[in-house]
């Protein structure tokens, strides 16, 4: 398995250009298997959801366009946006996989 793991303190701009990168190597054939996940302590608190049916901008990105996401404070969790205690254990069960 390949996969780049972006790191950042914030989201602002920057999960947006996470999600641009993983969706241009999905887009070519020779990429399409890399996979992107991101980790954040979410300084903003762009990923907490006050309510489950109005998720912010950032949460939806992460939620569809990301294979995973790990967050450094309480979060409501998904598939796909875990506590970043997870990050290990899923990373040792992907490298399984391969």
């Amino acid at each position: 398995m390949i996969g780049i793991i972006s790191c950042k303190i914030t989201l602002r701009e920057r999960i947006a250009q996470t999600a641009y990168w993983k969706l241009k190597l999905a887009s070519d054939p020779v990429t399409m298997h890399i996979r992107g996940y991101f980790i954040t302590a979410d300084e903003d608190g762009n990923l907490i959801r006050s309510l489950p049916e109005e998720p912010s901008r950032n949460r939806i990105i992460v939620e569809h366009e990301l294979d995973g996401t790990y967050v450094f404070r309480k979060v409501s969790e998904s598939e796909k946006v875990k506590a970043f205690p997870k990050f290990i254990k899923d990373i040792k069960k992907l490298m399984k996989m391969k």
